[in-house]
Formats: C-alpha cells, structure tokens, sequence
C-alpha cells in the first residue's frame, strides 16, 4: 500500500489522508517532517540539508530523495506509506522513479477551482480556539461570532480568495502534470491509478477509496 496523492490545495487530500492512514496502518510521509527529523538528529543528510537552509536556498530534490529512501526503510513503512506532498513535479517524480522507490496506488481528488475557492474562502475561523466554521456547510449560528463564546470570527489569510487562486495556479502549473505522468505510469502497468470525486461527502469519498482499494 504505497500510496501517493494528488489534488489541488482544498481537495480534501488531508482529511482523506488520515482516514488511509488508519485503515490501513501505514504512515504519512511529510517532506516538511523528515526534513525536520532529520536535521534534529543530525544524520549526514539531515546536515546538507540544514546547511542549504541556513544558506536561504531550496533543499535540492537530490537531498530529498535521499530522506525518502531513509525514511521508507523504517520498520512503521513495511506495509506500506502515504507520501503527502510529493513529488510536487516531473522531475521529482522521476528521480524517485530512478532511486528505485516504487508506488502501488496513485489517488487523484478531482475538484474544479471555484469549488475548491468556495470552500476554502468561505472559512471562518475562530483565532482563541482555532474552531472552524464555513458560512455554507457549517455556519455559526450568529453570522461572523463564535457559538461559544461570541467572539469575532476571521478569515485567515491562507482562506482568502486571491490567496487560494494563487496557490491553485501554482498547482495547475507545477503539479498537476503528474496527473498525465501517473495515468501513463499506470497504463504501463507500474501502479494503480484511481480518480476521485472530491466534490461528493466526505463519508461518500472514503466508502469510495475503501472499495476501490481493498478490491
């Protein structure tokens, strides 16, 4: 159960990430987390790593890969791992094609930008507590108050519309590729590639994923 998946910001991938995880007992492997690991443990690569970042550059795919490997050759990865946020483009892709590090399940969540704009930029957030509303899906019951205590409710900046149209075109430039690169990769018969309504409910998406995956 190796599994990578793919999917604008506000897809859905988080919450249907921790639903894998646990049905299937496999971890999530953040680039973000083993890079953090990594440096506080001090390891040959974890060192490189910091060096390029104290230095203010990006962490080259290189170095990257190499935590991967790392990381999939931990004991909690033998029945497999849930890779977040990686690879992010083509290239990425293919070195960890060339490292040898192979994927069983590849999930896209499908969902058009003005939906993904609607649900994220329709957030309310209360800042205390970090309880979170949606003026469609799940309003409070006094428009921009806390239920609870009645306090102000914010937009974050992350949830503001121009912040997310950027981040979906940065997606759509970057990303997105690896949706022909993943199909072609599975018509090759190197993986299983699986394309998913992320508009339906949530409950409605995990009955999907358990059937699809446990076939």
């Amino acid at each position: 159960m190796r599994m990578i998946l793919l999917g604008a910001p506000g897809a859905g991938k988080g919450t249907q990430a921790q639903f894998l995880m646990n049905k299937f007992s496999i971890p999530q492997i953040s680039t973000g987390d083993m890079l953090r690991s990594a440096i506080k443990a001090g390891t040959e690569l974890g060192l490189k790593a910091k060096q390029v970042m104290d230095e203010g550059k990006l962490v080259s795919d290189d170095i990257i890969i190499g935590l991967v490997k790392e990381r999939i050759a931990q004991d909690d990865c033998k029945d497999g791992f849930l890779l977040d946020g990686f690879p992010r483009t083509i290239p990425q892709a293919d070195a960890m094609k060339d490292a040898g590090i192979t994927i069983d399940h590849v999930i896209e969540f499908d969902v058009p930008d003005d939906v993904i704009v609607e649900r994220m930029a329709g957030r309310r957030v209360h800042p205390a507590s970090g309880r979170v509303y949606h003026v469609v899906f799940n309003p409070p019951q006094n428009e921009g108050k806390d239920d609870i205590t009645g306090e102000d409710l914010i937009v974050r900046d992350d949830d503001q519309e121009s912040t997310v149209r950027k981040r979906l075109g940065v997606y759509h430039e970057q990303t997105e590729p690896l949706v022909d690169y993943y199909q072609a990769e599975a018509e090759a018969g190197n993986c299983v590639y699986h394309k998913i309504d992320g508009t339906q409910p949530v409950a409605k998406v995990k009955e999907k994923l358990a059937a699809e995956l446990t076939a």
